[in-house]
């Protein structure tokens, strides 16, 4: 596993960027990058279950390592989901498991945040993965900015 690491300086104030990375209308749009019609199912507890999901509900499950709103939240991969199972056994799977996906936001000042995202990646992985976060937080700073 490779880390890799995004930034991206916003002109916005922290809760709005921290609503426009989460608000499920907003998650779809920064990463459609990823996959067109991206979807995150979360109960939001440390612990609990997250699913990153395609518009066909295939993806990943994960848990919320830690979570400090809106300055931080990292999400731990646990397995794969696909046509509604949950796979986090298979040795696939474990070659990656436990692999963790961390977003930083800092304010700079009232009306400026830095946001990064660090993670972990496999390295047939890393121009897809680069792809969607350069995109994404594109357009997360267009959807802010506007």
């Amino acid at each position: 596993m490779e880390t890799s690491s995004y930034e991206i300086r916003i002109n916005a104030p922290i809760q709005k960027v921290w609503d426009l990375l989460w608000h499920p209308e907003t998650y779809s749009i920064w990463t459609q990058f990823f996959a067109p019609g991206s979807q995150m199912k979360t109960d939001w507890e440390i612990g609990g279950k997250t699913y990153f999901i395609d518009k066909a509900g295939d993806g990943m499950v994960s848990t919320i390592e830690s979570l400090n709103e809106p300055t931080e939240v990292v999400f731990k991969h646990l397995g794969t989901v696909k046509d509604g199972v949950e796979d986090v056994e298979s040795k696939e799977v474990k070659e990656w498991s436990g692999a963790e996906e961390k977003y930083f936001l800092r304010a700079i000042d009232e009306n400026t945040t830095e946001v990064r995202a660090i993670t972990h990646i496999d390295g047939e992985h890393q121009e897809y993965m680069n792809n969607g976060f350069n995109q994404g937080f594109a357009m997360l700073k267009n959807l802010a900015e506007n």
